[in-house]
């Protein structure tokens, strides 16, 4: 009887965590209320540190005109270990930032223009507008908004971005790498997708302006 309630308990605590989302930051009104009020000229200061990486230069994704919530949720999850990515040094530079310092520099890169594609995109997998009925696929835009300039509170601006790093965030959260997305929202959409109709995505991301 003892190791039926036992293994009774085990699944409901494996189910609680599996229910649990993939990052704790808690969209109250008062961080978001904060985020608003960011110090950008501060931010500015500490993206110094962060032009070496984020640049037109590197694999790294461009961070001017994204959204600050966005940039936000990253660095805590950064910070406490929801996002790892071993091939670069964001976990261990956002364990040296304060809350403070992750509101100020996302602040300042919001504020800067978006960055510009260079246009000519075509949507060849027709996913970004219709999605795939067939598949249960959603629509990109449905949540990246029509342009790609990013919804709500913790969905990226994709127009301009990198297509080779656009891929490679796809593919990571196809392969179940990468699981800082709020319950697994992006790897059930990546799932579903080729590695063909991956590509042809972020190509078509990164040309919108």
């Amino acid at each position: 009887m003892k190791g039926i309630l036992l293994a009774a308990i085990c699944c409901l605590f494996n189910e609680a965590v599996m229910a649990e989302p993939s990052s704790l930051v808690a969209w109250t009104p008062d961080t978001l209320n904060r985020l608003k009020k960011g110090n950008a000229e501060h931010g500015k200061e500490l993206s110094g540190t962060c032009a070496g990486c984020h640049n037109e230069t590197n694999a790294n994704p461009q961070l001017d005109g994204q959204l600050p919530t966005y940039i936000y949720k990253q660095l805590v999850d950064y910070k406490n270990g929801n996002r790892k990515d071993p091939t670069t040094a964001m976990n261990g530079l956002a364990s040296t930032l304060s809350d403070q310092d992750m509101t100020d520099v996302s602040a300042w890169y919001g504020q800067q223009a978006p960055i510009q594609g260079k246009g000519g995109g075509n949507d060849t997998t027709g996913i970004v507008f219709k999605g795939d009925g067939k598949r249960m696929e959603p629509s990109c835009s449905s949540c990246h908004g029509y342009s790609g300039q990013g919804e709500k509170v913790d969905t990226p601006r994709l127009a301009g971005q990198k297509a080779d790093y656009l891929e490679k965030t796809l593919l990571a959260y196809k392969s179940g790498v990468r699981g800082n997305d709020i319950y697994s929202r992006m790897r059930l959409i990546a799932s579903k997708l080729s590695d063909q109709e991956i590509k042809q995505l972020a190509d078509y991301y990164s040309k919108l302006d």
